[in-house]
Parts: C-alpha cells; sequence; structure tokens
C-alpha cells in the first residue's frame, strides 16, 4: 500500500522540487516575487500540490484551494488566468515553447504538466458548481434525525358510517319488553383450604381405607387392645457385645411380605408397637393420616388408615405405660391420643394459632409432655388437667424447634434443636420469657434436624445437621459447653421432596445409631459413636427409594423404614 502510494505522489513531488529550485536560486529571486505578488500564481501552485492528495476523479474545491493560497482572486485576475489558458492551449496544440507564459514563475514546466494544471482548475470548477459539499451536509442533517426503528401501522380511517353491531338481549341485560334486567351481585370467589383445621374433640377411629364390615375392625381393635395387655419378658435395657450386635444386625433381612403402602403420602413420622407376640407399626404422612399396619393379620393386606390431622403428622409414639394409647402430634396445632380401648381419638393439647413439631414424655407414665412449637418455644402439657391447654409456654430464645428429647434418666432434661443452635434445658426452671440452655452443643453451621439422647444412659447425643455432618457429642457432664466427640460425614442434602434425615439410637444399644442414606442401592446406615459404620440394610429387589424416617423395636431386632410415597420396609430375623 505504501508503494502504490508513492507511485500516486511521483507527479506532485516532481512539481515541487521544480518550485523549490526556481524558488532556491538567485537568478529566479525577482520572478518568484512577483508570482507571490499575483494572487493567481499562488492559487495554481496551491492548487497543483495539492491535487494529487484527492480521491481519483474528483478534484477540490477552487474556493478551497484559494483558502489554502491566502489569497481571495480579483475579477482581474481570474480574467488573465483565462486568457494565459487560452494562450497555453494555443501554445500546446501547436507544440511549441512560447515566451509568453500563463503563470510567473512556471516558465520551467513541461507542456503536459501546464495541461495537467489547467485541468485541474477546470475540474474544480465544475465540481465547485455542482454543490456537492452543500448536498452532503443536507443528506447528514437528515441520517442524523431520530428516526423509529418499527414500521408505523396505518390506522384506517373511520368512516362517517360504521356498521353497528348487533348484541343480543342477553348481553343488554334487558328481557324481551325491554325493560332492564336487575344487576346480579359478584360472587366471591370460594376458597379452598388445602389443609381445612378438623373439628376441636375426639374424632371416631373409623378407617377410611377399607369398605370392611365392622367385626373385622372389631377384631383388630381388640388385637391391639390384648397386645397392650401383654408386658414385655425383659424390660431392662442391655447394652450388647458389639460382636454379637453386628452378628444379629447381619440376620435382618427384607421380604416381599414386609413392604406395603400403608399412607397416601410422604411419610413424616413411625412408631413401632413394644409387642413382642406381634408386629404392629404405624405412620403418619403429610396430609394428616395415620396408617396402621399388622404384619401378622391373615386379612389382605392388614393395612388401616385413619385421619385424625389435617396436616403432616411429624411425631408419634406408642405410650410406654399403656401402649393401647398412641399419641400423635401435628403441624396443624393439635396432639391427639388414639386410644384403642374407646375407638376414638381424643384431644389432649390444642392451639389454635401455633404450630407443633415434636413432642416426648417429660414422664414414665406418659401423663406429662414436652411439645416444641414451630415459633421457638416449648410448651408443658399435663394430660391429668381438664381442658386441651398447656400448663406453660416458655421461649427459649430460639428461631425454630424441630425436635425436642427427654433425658432417659434425668428426666427434667429437654434437649431443643432447630436452628443453628442446640441447647439443653431444665424444665424445673421454666419461665415464659428470659431462658437460658444450661448447655449447648455447639458446632453446627446450618440448621438440625434432630438431636436425641442415648437410650440407657443418656451420655451421649447424636445430631444430624444441614451441613452434611453427624456429630456426637459427650452429655455425661452438663458443662455450659458440651465438646464434639465424633463427626461424621454423611450426605443429608434430602432436597425438597424428601422428609429431612433424623438419626436415631437404636433402643437396644447404648452406642449405635440408625440413619437414611442417599448412597446407592438405597439402604439404611447403622454407626457406632466413634463413628464407624457396623451395617447396611439393603434389598435391591424390594427397597428401591430412600426411607427418611426410621424406628427400631425396643426388644426384637426389627427395623421399619417409611419412604416419600407413604410406602413401609420392615427388616426382620430371617
Amino acid at each position: 500500500m505504501e508503494g502504490k502510494k508513492r507511485a500516486k505522489r511521483l507527479p506532485q513531488t516532481r512539481l515541487l522540487d521544480k518550485f523549490a529550485r526556481s524558488e532556491d536560486s538567485p537568478e529566479a529571486e525577482p520572478r518568484v516575487r512577483r508570482a507571490c505578488e499575483d494572487p493567481t500564481s499562488l492559487q495554481i501552485r496551491d492548487t497543483s500540490c495539492q491535487a494529487p492528495s484527492s480521491p481519483q476523479g474528483v478534484s477540490p474545491n477552487v474556493t478551497t484551494l484559494q483558502n489554502r493560497g491566502r489569497v481571495v482572486s480579483p475579477p482581474k485576475a481570474s480574467a488573465a488566468v483565462g486568457r494565459s489558458s487560452e494562450t497555453s492551449g494555443d501554445t500546446d496544440s501547436e507544440g511549441s515553447n512560447s515566451d509568453v507564459s500563463y503563470l510567473d514563475g512556471s516558465s520551467q514546466l513541461s507542456v503536459y504538466e501546464r495541461k495537467r494544471l489547467k485541468n485541474i482548475i477546470e475540474n474544480a470548477k465544475f465540481f465547485a458548481s455542482l454543490k456537492l459539499p452543500e448536498s452532503a451536509a443536507r443528506l447528514r442533517k437528515i441520517a442524523t434525525k431520530g428516526q423509529s426503528h418499527g414500521i408505523k401501522r396505518v390506522k384506517p380511517k373511520k368512516t362517517e358510517y360504521e356498521t353497528v353491531r348487533r348484541r343480543s338481549m342477553r348481553l343488554q341485560r334487558v328481557d324481551p319488553s325491554g325493560v332492564p334486567l336487575p344487576e346480579i351481585p359478584a360472587q366471591p370467589e370460594p376458597v379452598i383450604d388445602e389443609y381445612p383445621q378438623l373439628p376441636p374433640g375426639p374424632i371416631p377411629m373409623v378407617p377410611t381405607n377399607q369398605s370392611m364390615s365392622k367385626e373385622l375392625m372389631d377384631s383388630f381393635l381388640d388385637t391391639w387392645t390384648r397386645l397392650s395387655q401383654l408386658k414385655p419378658t425383659d424390660t431392662e435395657k442391655h447394652t450388647y457385645n458389639i460382636e454379637r450386635y453386628k452378628a444379629s444386625l447381619s440376620r435382618m433381612i427384607l421380604r416381599e411380605d414386609a413392604v406395603t403402602k400403608v399412607v397416601k403420602n410422604r411419610i413424616y413420622s413411625v412408631a413401632i408397637h413394644p409387642s413382642e407376640s406381634r408386629t404392629l407399626v404405624a405412620a403418619g404422612d403429610k396430609s394428616g393420616q395415620i396408617g396402621l399396619w399388622d404384619l401378622n393379620s391373615k386379612s389382605e393386606d392388614g393395612v388401616y388408615v385413619f385421619i385424625p390431622h389435617s396436616q403432616p403428622v411429624s411425631c408419634m409414639y406408642f405410650s410406654p405405660l399403656n401402649p393401647a394409647h398412641l399419641l400423635s402430634l401435628s403441624y396443624d396445632g393439635t396432639v391427639r391420643c388414639g386410644d384403642v380401648t374407646r375407638a376414638i381419638f381424643e384431644e389432649v393439647y390444642r392451639s389454635e394459632d401455633r404450630s407443633f413439631s415434636s413432642f416426648d414424655f417429660l414422664a414414665d407414665s406418659a401423663s406429662t409432655l414436652v411439645v416444641g412449637q414451630w415459633d421457638g418455644d416449648i410448651a408443658i402439657v399435663d394430660r391429668r388437667t381438664a381442658g386441651t391447654s398447656s400448663e406453660l409456654t416458655a421461649n427459649i430464645n430460639s428461631k425454630t424447634i424441630r425436635t425436642v428429647h427427654v433425658h432417659p434418666v434425668n428426666r427434667q432434661y429437654v434437649i431443643a434443636a432447630g436452628a443453628v443452635n442446640v441447647g439443653i434445658f431444665d424444665t424445673r426452671y421454666l419461665k415464659p420469657n428470659g431462658n437460658k440452655a444450661i448447655s449447648s452443643l455447639s458446632g453446627h453451621t446450618r440448621s438440625v434436624a434432630s438431636a436425641y439422647f442415648s437410650p440407657v444412659t443418656g451420655n451421649r447425643v447424636v445430631t444430624t445437621c444441614a451441613d452434611d455432618k453427624l456429630r456426637v457429642y459427650d452429655t455425661s457432664s452438663l458443662s455450659s459447653a458440651i465438646p464434639v466427640l465424633t463427626a461424621v460425614r454423611h450426605n443429608n442434602n434430602t432436597g425438597r421432596w424428601l422428609t429431612r434425615f433424623r438419626a436415631i439410637w437404636d433402643p437396644k444399644q447404648e452406642d449405635c445409631f440408625v440413619v437414611g442414606s442417599m448412597a446407592r442401592p438405597r439402604q439404611i446406615e447403622i454407626f457406632q459413636a466413634t463413628g464407624e459404620q457396623l451395617h447396611s440394610f439393603y434389598n435391591e429387589d424390594y427397597l428401591g427409594s430412600v426411607c427418611s424416617i426410621n424406628a427400631v423395636h425396643p426388644t426384637k431386632n426389627i427395623l421399619v423404614g417409611g419412604n416419600s410415597s407413604g410406602r413401609l420396609h420392615v427388616f426382620k430375623d430371617c
């Protein structure tokens, strides 16, 4: 590109060199002075210098050339230029070197160069007559005006006579005689409550899943009553040798007939009847249903479904004193007791403006309950008093409470878990406000799903946290800050559609706990308090889902796992 530019500028360079030699030469000094005095010569010289830099085929404007020469040509000069051009044209046509020149100081130019300068002047005059700069300026103004990018829709002109649309009498709201009809008041849209509140008071124990005869239902209730009257042969809690315990776990298997759908929706709680002669399990689901499953029943499936609540049943226990009573707690703000002897679900505790999360028995007689609430309060309920209100509601300075659990030996101590903080409280000193924990279990970085004392001595606490950790604490001495004994890495990210994991202790073993698992194949895991995994219950044929909620029989080798579709899986001795 640089080479081409040099080639185009060669004529210009040659002209400039000649003018420079003529100006530098002392002999030509008088002639240069006359050229400077003549504005036309300056005009021609400037034109010759600027011509090569113009685009090809376009010559500069005469006005521009005159401005650059800083001289305004008078009329006489213009006429002289015209006469000189004619003389130069005649001389060129004859091909002779005449002493008369049309420009002073340009006598050294060749014939071709003179002709070229003449053409430059004529082209400049021609393009000046076209007025191209003025046209370009006008076009530039038009282009810079803001214009709409979209195509404007042309609105149709309204005609003077438009066709009137016909409307029926119904739309005009008139009767056939033309009398306007009265306005109909707007009907409010019905509000459909997803969880309709059940009426207060006892609810009859009537199954909703079977159109069974009354005799069959009565037979089931009688069986439940007889089971509750039988006392376990060995009520003392033991801690077996770990190798013996592992051997007993390996004998527990899952059969096809030990899997069935008990409730309609996701399971939130599971309980096992303490009977040693028959296996009776209960499950509470998201919609408030409670399903009872008698695995030894001779009927078609042995499942009986009741609806004592209107929202998720998050906690459920058989009474330790009288297993004929099944106590259940729900998000709907009620605690009910299913009394099989009277075939009703009586109301134990009710709150119209609070939602409950869990409960536990403060006394072995199950006469007093401690109830955890989602707003961060705990309530003390005495079943022996009349009415369905609490004896005390205490604020423990927690954002929320998910589980409460009572110490198995010193039953005045209650552990509450929910937010990041987990604390142990003495129920003897609870008051409506200003309560402080006597011990705090620190180390959690996210919300805690559960916290439970070990079943025999209460010297250990296992917590399940959303930071994917299972932590074991040493609670043998209740100091202000309890250290972490063991932290086990465990995937607790169950997501939105699964119930959160809650690690629970095996009632038969002081230092072993059970928890659901997200691992594949789907399984239920058992860990020791040291963090060692002892066993995994799985069966690829009959267990294909996550069992978030689990329960263990207090005396027999029976493990029950509930999933999010309302199905129970029972592992038993083979």
